[in-house]
């Protein structure tokens, strides 16, 4: 811990004190060098929490329920291995992952019947979560562009016996056009600099950290969002995440299709109890972003979060020409 300063590029940690305070800099440089907790969530579509709780009690599994979200659980004093050498995992009644990914699908709150987009599916983490939303009902079309990535998205979708989503493969970039303002409701959960999930002893998750590395993936963002609007109904959802603290990969994003689509969309506020959430930046460096930027979040890193933001916007008029 006397070293968490030292560990990261010096840059980064430069950076990371504009817009945090001396005590929170310090508590997420310190989250950076613990391992957290395994995490992981009931597949509602072949058990519920209730009975995989008990399930796991009978093979002598430790677990704690999370309290902003019945169906997620944390790993008690045990390594993720117990976990994975059950059949309760092999036939799919669990998906691991990180609590903070499990937050956008729950933002954009898929509801039964509705037409999702998934932009960036795989591996399929978030579009599992959100077939079990809806319970198996309407349509998910997962989308990625990596074909390696999209067996496993596969693979996913039929352990835990998932049934209304489609796979594709194409750029999200230009997915707009075979899609043109079709959807209820769309996830863009981006690639990015992955700034929230650094690990001390895992150097490859931040050796190659730059900031030219950040402005690269802004364009790429911009894209991907920009087109998932285009796809989206008027009157439906988009939520936009990263699970990096970058601003130029966040408020500055979001501040841009505000202004680009000339506030065809507009910024929704996002209420989850019990989960500690601070509200986007107001400014990175000279830049001053719409006061709406307010109404994102922000989790930083904790001995069980991974960082992320979250925006969830409203499309108000058409974006097509």
């Amino acid at each position: 811990m006397q070293n968490a300063w030292e560990i990261f590029p010096e840059k980064f940690r430069q950076r990371l004190s504009l817009f945090t305070t001396p005590e929170q800099a310090q508590e997420i440089l310190e989250s950076f060098c613990i391992h957290k907790p395994s995490t992981f969530r009931a597949n509602t579509l072949k058990t519920s929490a209730e009975d995989l709780e008990k399930e796991l009690t009978k093979h002598g599994i430790q677990t704690e329920r999370v309290d902003w979200y019945p169906d997620a659980f944390i790993l008690v004093g045990q390594p993720q291995k117990v976990l994975m050498e059950t059949e309760l995992y092999k036939n799919g009644y669990f998906y691991l992952q990180s609590l903070s990914s499990m937050i956008p699908p729950l933002v954009l709150d898929p509801q039964p019947g509705e037409s999702i987009l998934d932009i960036t599916a795989a591996p399929g983490s978030k579009t599992t979560q959100m077939a079990a939303m809806m319970k198996n009902s309407g349509e998910i079309i997962a989308n990625d562009k990596s074909k390696v990535r999209l067996f496993k998205l596969k693979a996913n979708l039929e352990t835990l016996g998932v049934t209304n989503t489609k796979v594709l493969q194409l750029p999200g970039q230009f997915i707009w056009k075979k899609f043109p303002q079709y959807f209820n409701k769309t996830l863009v959960d981006v690639p990015c600099s992955m700034e929230g999930r650094f690990q001390s002893d895992n150097e490859k998750s931040f050796k190659d950290w730059s900031t030219p590395k950040i402005e690269y993936l802004q364009n790429q963002q911009k894209f991907l969002l920009r087109s998932a609007i285009s796809r989206t109904q008027v009157g439906g959802t988009i939520v936009y995440s990263t699970c990096t603290l970058a601003p130029e990969e966040n408020e500055e994003v979001i501040d841009w299709i505000l202004k680009k689509t000339n506030h065809a969309v507009e910024l929704e506020s996002i209420h989850l109890s019990n989960l500690q959430t601070f509200p986007g930046l107001s400014q990175w460096k000279s830049k001053i972003f719409d006061e709406s930027l307010s109404r994102t979040i922000r989790i930083y890193p904790t001995k069980v979060m991974e960082g992320f933001f979250i925006a969830k916007l409203r499309k108000t008029s058409s974006t097509l020409l």
